[in-house]
């Protein structure tokens, strides 16, 4: 199908068409109707599949457009699957109750958005995946946080920025390996690369959490409210250190190389083992916990709100969302509608800084076209590598931008997969926090700055260029010799 797709010229007009009207809907739907962003992607989609059929695709051909964008999803349908299960065991286990009590035991408010994020960082580097870092510590996080006063979006941002830098930088990341794979570029060498840029991000964002947590010393804080929330979770659950083995046996499987899925289902059943023996609950109780989240009436409105979530109800937003989104993706994508718009993208790009920063915008364009990271950064992978090769520029400059531009912004769409997950995880909407989101939003930015005055842009050396002549040789010699 890929092939007769690419055969069906669409014009940018046509192109632009069903991405431009969701747009506006989303906004219309999102800003002024206060609704979800369901209808509007729906609409997009029809809208799509219209401008598919207009240009000669069959219904058939559209239906098989959208089950493949679907596809695409599956594997982050299942991840968020199970961080429901793990955040709603996890709270009815005391796992959470335990991480809050002892980070308000021990974490002062004034230096609390600069440890999270370091927390972050240092969890999400050894797992490698932003999403099982925001839907642990992270969850944990936001709980402190709002005892202590900080708002929500702010902790939010800066669990974003402290889980995206080791998503970004973690040689088990899925989308580290993914963009080096794509450009051909060697893992390590491409992570050396992003140190130029993701190291002064995380640095700005680091120095600006320490900025913001000034307005939340122990001074200005009300301690009757945090004495408060720990008197409710003494009360509540069973805490005990011993609870803490849990997320850290989580992630020692996730550095042992154990996949991510089978990690998780281990971490959800210990967590629902430490809710039957360890909190006294029954197994209903407990099963009740992963199905439709964990309940809990304390009296306190803090408490109430923090731990009457999770389970596999609450994650079905989310996914109904996820399915829509990747329907409107795949039709742009295997239509051709997406080869169109990168084409346009393409043509801009000049001078060496305007084709790193049409990288980044194809990047940030795919994640709101199609609503997947991984889309992100497969597509400019695909549109980009030849342009870059011609001009002589190494692999990685390329590698670095895809992850600058895709890895990183995806977390601004409220209709990618990243930001659905995180309003389902952290409770928290991009447009809120997108403002506190600094690594995420700094780092393309200085990467286009770099493209531009040339520093850190390495060229290709005249060995490397016959090396790859030579590459490229031998792989038609094998293809003519396959046919």
């Amino acid at each position: 199908m890929k092939k007769e797709a690419a055969k069906k010229e669409i014009t940018l007009f046509w192109a632009l068409l069903p991405l431009v009207s969701m747009i506006i809907t989303m906004i219309i739907t999102i800003v002024y109707l206060k609704q979800g962003p369901h209808i509007p992607l729906i609409i997009g989609t029809s809208i799509a599949a219209i401008v598919a059929w207009k240009q000669g695709f069959k219904w058939t051909e559209i239906e098989e457009m959208m089950y493949k964008g679907i596809k695409l999803a599956l594997p982050a349908i299942i991840i968020i699957i199970l961080v429901g299960l793990i955040i709603g065991s996890w709270i009815g286990g005391g796992v959470v109750g335990t991480m809050i009590y002892y980070g308000l035991k021990i974490i002062t408010p004034a230096f609390f958005l600069i440890t999270i994020t370091l927390i972050c960082i240092i969890v999400s580097l050894a797992i490698g995946s932003s999403w099982s870092t925001m839907g642990t510590v992270g969850v944990a996080g936001m709980g402190i946080g709002l005892s202590m006063g900080i708002p929500a979006p702010i902790i939010a941002g800066a669990v974003i920025s402290g889980a995206y830098f080791g998503d970004k930088m973690s040689p088990l990341s899925d989308t580290t390996n993914l963009a080096s794979g794509l450009t051909n570029t060697d893992l390590f060498v491409h992570i050396k690369h992003m140190f130029y840029t993701t190291i002064p991000g995380i640095l700005i964002a680091l120095a600006v959490y320490g900025v913001i947590g000034l307005n939340y010393k122990d001074g200005s804080i009300d301690t009757a409210s945090i004495n408060q929330t720990i008197a409710a979770l003494e009360e509540s659950f069973i805490i005990s250190p011993w609870l803490l083995l849990i997320p850290l046996a989580v992630i020692a499987l996730v550095v042992m190389k154990v996949p991510a899925i089978p990690a998780l289902i281990v971490g959800a059943l210990l967590g629902t083992l430490s809710q039957v023996f360890i909190q006294g609950d029954s197994l209903a109780t407990a099963f009740a916990s992963l199905q439709s989240g964990y309940v809990i009436e304390t009296g306190n409105a803090m408490v109430d709100d923090l731990f009457n979530r999770g389970g596999l109800d609450s994650m079905m937003y989310t996914v109904s969302m996820t399915l829509v989104a990747m329907t409107f993706g795949g039709i742009l994508e295997y239509s051709g509608m997406l080869q169109t718009l990168m084409n346009q993208i393409v043509k801009l790009a000049k001078s060496t800084g305007s084709l790193v920063a049409a990288t980044i915008a194809a990047c940030f364009t795919t994640n709101a076209s199609c609503s997947e990271q991984y889309i992100s950064i497969v597509v400019p992978a695909r549109m980009f590598a030849s342009t870059y090769r011609q001009r002589g520029l190494h692999s990685k400059n390329l590698s670095r931008a895809l992850e600058d531009g895709g890895t990183l912004t995806s977390v601004f769409i409220p209709w990618n997969t990243c930001g659905v997950f995180i309003l389902a995880t952290l409770g928290v909407g991009a447009f809120e926090y997108a403002p506190y989101a600094v690594l995420n939003f700094i780092v393309p930015i200085i990467s286009i700055i770099y493209a531009f005055t040339g520093f850190t842009i390495q060229k290709l050396t005249k060995e490397e260029m016959a090396e790859l002549d030579k590459h490229d040789v031998i792989e038609s010699e094998n293809t003519v010799m396959d046919m």
